[in-house]
Order: C-alpha cells, then structure tokens, then sequence
C-alpha cells in the first residue's frame, strides 16, 4: 500500500503553527486537524483565538482557529471536558474534542466587525479602538431577534404583531489587546479584513 499523500500537521505555515503552539492548547492535536481540513490549499489569512470559560464545575478551554483559502473558509474549534463514564467510576479523565468545518466561500453571507472604542471624543484617526468583535455568517445558524410592532402612535393600543430581525451569526468572536495582546488584535483586523476582500470579489 502507498504512502498517503497528505501527512497531517506538517503542511502548515510557519506563522500559522507557531500560533496554534504559543496558545498551548493540545497543540499537536489542533494542528493536526487544521492540516487535514486546509489539505494542499494556500493559506491566505488565518486567526487563532483561544477563550477559558469558569463555570461551577471547572476551567474549560476552547481554541478556535480560522482561515482563509483561495476556495474556502475553514473553521475548527478544540474543546475539553470531562469524561461522564470515567466519573461514574470515580476516576477524572479529560476528554477533547476537535471538530472542523469547511465553507466555500461563496456560501460566507457577511462579516462584520465592531469596533469598540474607549473616550471617542479623543479617537485617534486610524487606531480603530483596543477591541472589536468579528461575527462571520455562513448561514448555518441564523438568530432571529422580536420585537413588538407600532404604528407611531403613542395612544395606540392595537396589536400590531412583531417586527423582526433574521442575521447570520454563525461565530462570533470578541478580541481586546488588553486581554489578547496588540499583536492579537491587528492579526484579527488583517483576517476580517482579508476575508472581506476575497468574499467581496
């Protein structure tokens, strides 16, 4: 039997694998699956984002890595939990789980990004503030926001039914340089930037 002809974790760049190691989260294992999802395609930007959620019962983590081809949009998140079956026998065991998903990027619907901005009166011209949250949608998951109608009239008091918002909101991450680094947040600004441009074309 031949050799395969991709070897997992060994086709990424260096940027890129750096990255993914200096978040410290089962490395290997993300880098793995972010190479078995891109294959042989060209990386044109890529973002990595790791958040630590507390909850009652522990400290979770959760990486996500995003990046751009010349054809598609992959995205792969890392979580861990513990494993239910090892606790009924009273041992701890941490499980993780890596998933990916591939978007072609005529399917990505809109990116947006907002731009968080401390004292505006004295904004900077072309800093863009220290945080911004990136939403990308695909059309996966839509939210659908209600609110009760009107007709304008404040003594009114018909039933109007509802007004309605339907956005793609398929993944939605926040990034602040003074939690993630300067560094963080302008490598998040080139990606939604670069995706905005090749969706755009």
């Amino acid at each position: 039997m031949s050799a395969p002809r991709h070897v997992p974790g060994f086709t990424l760049p260096a940027e890129l694998r750096a990255e993914i190691q200096r978040a410290g989260y089962y490395p290997a294992l993300v880098t793995d699956v972010v190479a078995s999802a891109l294959l042989d395609d060209q990386v044109d930007a890529h973002l990595v984002h790791q958040e630590t959620t507390i909850d009652e019962a522990a400290i979770r983590r959760h990486i996500t890595v995003l990046v751009v081809t010349p054809r598609k949009l992959v995205v792969v998140h890392a979580d861990d939990f513990d494993d239910e079956h090892e606790h009924e026998r009273s041992q701890e065991r941490s499980v993780a789980t890596a998933t990916c998903e591939s978007i072609p990027l005529s399917s990505v619907r809109g990116v947006m990004v907002s731009h968080v901005v401390a004292s505006p009166g004295s904004y900077v011209p072309g800093s863009l503030g220290r945080e911004i949250t990136l939403t990308i949608g695909w059309g996966a998951v839509s939210r659908l926001d209600l609110m009760p109608a009107s007709c304008g009239d404040p003594n009114c008091e018909a039933d109007h039914g509802f007004d309605g918002t339907l956005a793609a909101d398929d993944i939605s991450l926040r990034i602040s340089a003074d939690a993630d680094g300067a560094g963080a947040l302008s490598r998040a600004l080139h990606f939604a930037t670069t995706l905005t441009a090749t969706i755009g074309r």
